[in-house]
């Protein structure tokens, strides 16, 4: 397990630089010649001209991989700044490294809003061991006693957001069909701004986004929020059709059809006249089935099943997918003229990992609706949620998004005999985390669910961030890892297969 010792650069540490026998070595140059880190990443605010050479004398105490990021602060005291530039270096430490990391933050260096936001990225979205330093003392571990929750966490993320004010200048007004989506992040405030500006036309949508995210409670919102609001609107799971099955349930079939089909039967299309037919996991339908939506999408009729006579209709689609549909088109199992017509306007749903600060207010809101859903069942009690137990929640990863995260509260409420979830209840109501399965690569049948592709994708994927971890970012090492001639064809194949090269050396 890689340690890795993450913290601010501060006044006193480029003074040990410059003055080592009045000030000593500094608090993180006592916390390396300490301790012993595999990665020592710091964020700088200072100007970069003042913090030159840091690196490299720090370099002097220690065997660890030093990093050091400029880091733009409208001030050093700025909450929403200094948490959005340490969640975004932490991460990133993840994402180059693995998830099996030692992390420790170091609280003495830089303002007491540094300090601050380690102390809840600790406690919550990225448990760390929290150290502190001073001449007297040397480095010691910083005992936090209390059990930080989001519930004390102050509101980091309000920053303006200059993009999503131009967005909303052409807005139409607020729209309560969208106060069931709950959100406070910036993704999902872009998220529902492009919806809103969206709804009112009768232009495709396509939703793309992991299972869990809420792309049918989205397109909804859509619907309710367009000039088709008071027309029905259709949720159909195209993967839950079977393929023979597809043409009579979306189009429906004449009489005689088949043997059956005792009288003419409407399908999904012409039941949704002049609403919204909401098309889930359209990526699942066969390339019979996408020839056929295409043509009714291209003329606005349809042909039931065993009929020539052609049906008007007047639909507008909301397509939804957990696929990369543009990734499905180049591997050549998605037709590129069905994706053009669906894809007028692209909403990408991010997964719940990716949307800081909205956790905590899915868990009060859901844990609400559970609350009242369930009032009238003998004997419940209404619950409520320890500290302990919503940081467990908060530091989970959540693969299965907001449907997961439901569930887990759902279970959690079930279990708990008393009116509070404490950390136990919390722990044994959530699913273990799955480890990434390993699946065979040589021995895969053939046929439509054989992705070559997306297989070449994942296989290159796994090794070049093998190899640059194995390397520590040496590109020339890492190159030499996978049998590639040089650390500029790695650069290329690293760009190629969008993997980040934070702290990347040749």
């Amino acid at each position: 397990m890689k340690k890795i010792l993450v913290c601010w650069l501060g006044g006193t540490d480029l003074r040990a630089m410059r003055e080592p026998e009045q000030v000593g070595l500094g608090p993180i140059g006592e916390a390396v010649k300490t301790r012993s880190y595999d990665v020592v990443t710091i964020l700088n605010n200072y100007p970069p001209q003042d913090a030159k050479g840091y690196p490299e004398w720090l370099a002097g105490l220690t065997a660890a991989k030093i990093t050091l990021h400029h880091e733009k602060l409208s001030t050093p005291t700025h909450f929403g700044d200094i948490y959005q530039a340490a969640v975004k270096r932490v991460a990133e430490l993840r994402k180059t490294y693995g998830e099996d990391l030692n992390f420790t933050f170091h609280l003495s260096p830089g303002t007491p809003a540094m300090a601050a936001v380690w102390i809840i990225l600790a406690k919550t979205r990225f448990p760390a061991e929290l150290i502190e330093s001073s001449r007297e003392h040397g480095i010691c571990t910083a005992s936090v006693p209390l059990d930080i929750s989001a519930e004390f966490i102050p509101d980091l993320l309000r920053q303006p957001d200059q993009e999503l004010k131009r967005l909303g200048a052409g807005l139409p007004p607020e729209a309560p069909e969208f106060s069931d989506i709950v959100y406070r992040c910036e993704a999902m405030q872009r998220v529902i701004a492009k919806a809103r500006l969206v709804a009112p036309r009768s232009v495709p949508v396509l939703i793309e986004g992991e299972s869990g995210t809420g792309k049918e409670l989205l397109a909804r919102a859509i619907h309710h929020v367009s000039p088709r609001k008071d027309k029905l609107i259709l949720a159909v799971n195209c993967g839950a059709i079977p393929a023979e099955l597809i043409e009579s349930e979306l189009f429906g079939y004449a009489k005689g059809a088949f043997t059956g089909a005792d009288k003419d039967c409407k399908g999904y299309f012409e039941e949704v006249h002049g609403g919204t037919l909401f098309l889930d996991e359209i990526g699942e339908l066969s390339s019979s089935a996408q020839v056929k939506i295409l043509r009714a999408l291209q003329e606005s009729e349809i042909v039931r099943l065993g009929s020539r006579k052609p049906i008007k209709v007047d639909v507008r689609i909301i397509a939804a997918t957990n696929r990369n549909l543009l990734q499905e088109v180049s591997a050549g199992t998605f037709r590129s003229d069905l994706f053009y017509r669906l894809a007028v306007a692209i909403i990408q749903l991010p997964p719940l990992r990716e949307r800081p600060g909205d956790l905590s207010v899915l868990i009060d809101k859901l844990l609400e609706k559970i609350n009242a859903d369930s009032a009238s069942e003998p004997g419940y009690k209404f619950k409520k949620i320890s500290p302990a137990a919503r940081n467990l929640l908060l530091q989970h990863r959540w693969p299965g998004n907001i449907r997961e995260l439901l569930n887990t509260l759902f279970r959690a409420a079930i279990w708990t005999t008393g009116d509070t979830i404490e950390l136990v209840d919390m722990r044994e109501a959530m699913l273990p985390e799955q480890p990434l399965r390993r699946e065979a690569i040589l021995d895969r049948p053939l046929g439509e669910s054989l992705h070559l592709p997306e297989l070449m994708n994942r296989v290159a994927r796994h090794y070049l961030k093998r190899a640059m971890a194995e390397a520590h970012g040496n590109k020339t090492v890492a190159a030499r890892l996978v049998g590639l001639p040089s650390y500029q064809t790695l650069t290329n194949w690293l760009a190629k297969y969008g993997i980040g090269t934070i702290g990347s050396k040749q």
